[in-house]
């Protein structure tokens, strides 16, 4: 994750002072205001433990770690318009592109996780906790379809659908270049490297990643994708389109261009477009699809007017 990260251990003559108040005498830029809504985040570490209060009295020798991961202060929030479905067992989200799905050391507040969490108990009786369970996970500049359990009866049952592979994931992706074929696939084992944390095609050691694909639309120097994903490893998208030469527009980590046509890619361009399983309580087959995001729109529109 981009960002940087400050080390500070309190001094003696600090001590007493409130948090917001000694991150800002201790580090350069950084205002009380400021403090305050990193603080607030969840981007602050006490002694290894995220603390979020900005009124806390620091203590001499107290260690702290400020995580600073360069995104927008806002803080993100489910509303209707995310939701694609619901009933008393699934919550089904349009996740947006640029949100975490999951904390990091970076922030806790205005992730993904957490604002379920605050939709799921703004529905609750008062004093009583949601009930949220998370199977899959999305890349912060991934979009699209989400599943999640928000009753107990659902968690097990959900979390058996997705390990055995009961669930057909479909994606757009744009990537670079033409491809030889309409449809083929790419099949290999797939590693992190611990040096650069991408992964990476390996001959032996690695996890088994199996990528199909069908061209939907082509425009010489771009392509639209259909991406089916048997097995669900962690950027197998990403890794084996760029490892075939034709990397996601935008992906710059696995070798994409940052822009397009004179026009700066937002982000790499990939959609969780559509997702098919059996509901793991009335084991009907449910089908729920995110539509395509605005930027991926702009995008196609900006490539079909130029033909």
């Amino acid at each position: 994750m981009a960002g940087h990260v400050f080390r500070i251990t309190v001094e003696s003559d600090c001590n007493g002072m409130r948090l917001d108040q000694f991150l800002a005498q201790a580090l350069p830029d950084f205002s009380r205001s400021y403090a305050r809504k990193i603080i607030d985040l969840g981007g602050v570490h006490l002694d290894g433990r995220r603390m979020r209060r900005s009124s806390l009295c620091v203590t001499a020798g107290a260690s702290l770690e400020i995580f600073i991961d360069e995104q927008p202060l806002d803080v993100f929030a489910l509303t209707d318009a995310h939701t694609l479905y619901r009933d008393k067992y699934l919550l089904v989200i349009d996740k947006p592109a640029g949100v975490n799905t999951q904390p990091t050391p970076a922030r806790y507040k205005g992730t993904l996780y957490e604002a379920l969490l605050r939709l799921l108990e703004s529905s609750c009786v008062k004093g009583q906790k949601p009930s949220l369970g998370m199977v899959q996970r999305l890349d912060r500049d991934t979009s699209g379809v989400m599943v999640f359990s928000i009753h107990t009866r659902a968690h097990q049952p959900l979390t058996k659908i997705f390990t055995s592979r009961g669930v057909k994931k479909l994606y757009l992706a744009m990537i670079e270049g033409a491809l030889d074929q309409p449809q083929g696939e790419f099949r290999s084992l797939l590693a992190r490297q611990h040096r650069t944390n991408l992964m990476k095609s390996v001959e032996k050691g690695g996890k088994e990643a199996l990528t199909r694909y069908r061209v939907i639309e082509s425009f010489g120097d771009a392509t639209l994708v259909e991406v089916e994903i048997p097995t669900g490893r962690s950027h197998q998208i990403r890794v084996h389109f760029s490892e075939a030469g034709h990397p996601l527009l935008g992906d710059t980590r696995y070798g994409g261009i940052a822009s397009w046509r004179g026009v700066p890619v937002p982000r790499q361009m990939l959609h969780a477009w559509k997702l098919q399983m059996e509901h793991p309580v009335s084991r009907e087959t449910v089908t729920f699809e995110a539509p395509y995001p605005r930027d991926l729109l702009d995008m196609l529109n900006r490539a079909r007017c130029s033909e």
